[in-house]
Formats: C-alpha cells, sequence, structure tokens
C-alpha cells in the first residue's frame, strides 16, 4: 500500500524502503515480486536489503537460499555483518549447528561477529555439556552492555542444569562490576526454577545459600516469593517452611501476596489447620484478594479441612456423651 502511494506521489522508493516489505513478506511470491520491482527500478542491493533477504529465506525454511545471498557478497565490505545477520537467523530457527559453524568460519578469518548475532547463540544453545563453548562467546563480548546480557546468559544457563558452582563465580564477577545487574539475574533465575520441574526446588534452595554464603547477595522479595511457588507446584511444605524463615532473616516483611503464597502452599500440602492460621493474618478487604482465597479454597480442598473440623467435633461430642 505505501509502495503504491509512494508511486503516485511520485516518490522514488530507496533500497531501504524495500528492505521492510522483503523482511516482513508473507509467500516467497511476495518475495520475488520486490526483488523485481527493485531490479526493474535500477535500485542496487544494499546491506539492509541483503539482511531482509537473508531473514525472509530462513522463515520459510529456505536455509540454503539464505546461505547464497551471503556466498554471492564475496568482496562486499558489509559481508561480516551481513554473515551476523545470518547466524542470528539461522540460530533462532533451529539450525543452531549450521549458525555456530558459520561464527566459527568469521572467526577463522579473523573477522569480527556482531554481538547481537553472539546473544543469538546463547539464547538457542541447544547442548547442556559445552560450558567452555559458552565461556569463550562471552569472551567475544568486549561492549559491556552485551558482555551483561551474555553473562546473564550463561548463568541463567547454568541454573537450568544444576551447575551452581559456574553460575556463582559469574554471579561474582557481576556483582563486582554491576551490583543490580546481579540481583536482576538472581531473580530470573529464580522464575525459572518456579516454573521448573518440582526437583528444582532443592537446587533453588542450594542457590540460595550460595548467592548467600559466597556472592554476599541478600535474597529479594522477588526470588523468595518465586521460590515459594515452586514449593507449591512441588508439594512441598516442608520447604516452603524454611523460605519463610528466609523472609525474616532477609530483613523483609510479611506482605498479603506473601501470606497468600504460603496460604496456597499449605493447602496445596494438606496442612489445613496452618493454612487457616495464615489465613488469618490476611486482610480481606480487598475484593481481588477474597478472590484469590475463594478460588484456593475451592482448588486446592479447603472443604476438606472445614469437615475435618466438623469430624473433630463429632468425635469430642461422641467422648462427652460417653462419659455422661
Amino acid at each position: 500500500m505505501v509502495l503504491n502511494q509512494m508511486k503516485n506521489a511520485d516518490a522514488k522508493p530507496d533500497s531501504l524502503t524495500y528492505s521492510y516489505p522483503i523482511a516482513n513478506c508473507e509467500s516467497e511470491e511476495d518475495l520475488v515480486k520486490y526483488r523485481e520491482e527493485m531490479q526493474s527500478s535500477g535500485i542496487q542491493h544494499t546491506k539492509p536489503v541483503y539482511m531482509a533477504t537473508i531473514n525472509a529465506h530462513v522463515k520459510f525454511g529456505q536455509f540454503e537460499k539464505a546461505k547464497k545471498v551471503v556466498a554471492d557478497l564475496v568482496s562486499s565490505q558489509c559481508i561480516n555483518e551481513v554473515k551476523s545477520v545470518l547466524v542470528s537467523a539461522l540460530a533462532s530457527h533451529g539450525q543452531f549447528s549450521d549458525a555456530l559453524q558459520l561464527y566459527k568460519e568469521i572467526k577463522q578469518t579473523g573477522s569480527r561477529v556482531e554481538p547481537k548475532a553472539i546473544l543469538s547463540l546463547f539464547d538457542y544453545f541447544q547442548s547442556d555439556g559445552e560450558l567452555d563453548l559458552l565461556m569463550d562467546l562471552l569472551g567475544e563480548l568486549s561492549d559491556s552492555d552485551y558482555w551483561f546480557d551474555g553473562c546473564e546468559r550463561i548463568i541463567l544457563y547454568c541454573v537450568r542444569h544444576n551447575l551452581l558452582s559456574s553460575a556463582v563465580d559469574l554471579l561474582k564477577k557481576l556483582k563486582d562490576i554491576d551490583d543490580l545487574s546481579s540481583y536482576d539475574v538472581v531473580n530470573q533465575a529464580f522464575a525459572y526454577l518456579s516454573e521448573a520441574e518440582p526437583t528444582a526446588v532443592e537446587v533453588g534452595l542450594d542457590f540460595l545459600r550460595a548467592i548467600k554464603e559466597e556472592v554476599g547477595l541478600h535474597p529479594s522479595r522477588t526470588s523468595l516469593d518465586f521460590l515459594l511457588s515452586a514449593c507449591a507446584s512441588a508439594k512441598d511444605a516442608k520447604r516452603a517452611w524454611l523460605i519463610w524463615e528466609e523472609y525474616q532473616k532477609a530483613g523483609l516483611l510479611y506482605n498479603v501476596l506473601s501470606y497468600l503464597r504460603m496460604h496456597q502452599v499449605l493447602l496445596i500440602c494438606g496442612e489445613f489447620e496452618a493454612a487457616n492460621i495464615m489465613l488469618k493474618n490476611i486482610a480481606t478487604d480487598d475484593p481481588h484478594v477474597r478472590c484469590i482465597i475463594q478460588r484456593s479454597a475451592a482448588i486446592f480442598g479447603a472443604s476438606k479441612c472445614r469437615s475435618s473440623k466438623k469430624n473433630k467435633k463429632k468425635k469430642k461430642k461422641k467422648s462427652i456423651a460417653s462419659v455422661m
């Protein structure tokens, strides 16, 4: 539509103009059409067009055609930037081995790989036993902002694969350079653990101990909230109580969300009396809070708690009657 409006206004599109519809075209036919329009208009291909064409081919699963775009740019000044885009595109579309091979080829020529391409390799790294490769990639990131991003990705990788000693070593380096960034990545790690398998609760507690004792970080409320959520998924009240104590150790006051989370954990684990005691600390003025409590009761079986109380009362009445 925009191209037609430009033609009607006698405004000539350039290569940058065409790079946008090429990158976002929905079929190979559209890609061919735009490139033919460029050719017929005498518009030269430039770096944005090459990059857009690569992303379009990869999106359509045409990996060899995407590689050919690079192969045709043997002497171009933008060859390394275009190759870096191909590395990112391949990695993000399930072709990690090819992306890594291309990365190594670029390095063998003594050329520089763009930082965004290296971060793509971090994001789509598929192996669970090649930490050395990730560390080598991190060493390629000289810019501090990109280094922080790469470091965070490796720490999260280590936590996912229970390589806590390596995660701790990197956290120490990160903390020395930027204390706030270290807290951000710790929160992200606990967020992952809250959604992982139930066995991740133990990993979470080990990681919590490590960041306190070895890194010197105080756990944030966000991190502890995520750990409580992990205990709910694991139906692990014993470890939930350990985490509950960590709020006090960190000097964090319990708030409504803390009580609600712990209340849910206790309900899920069948500790109904403790859940009711926890419930007494929750103000129910807010309708949203009341809704969460009611929903938790319906889903996690608080009715069992009430019925068990009734049974106890009945037993007490029977015992009194027998004495009478």
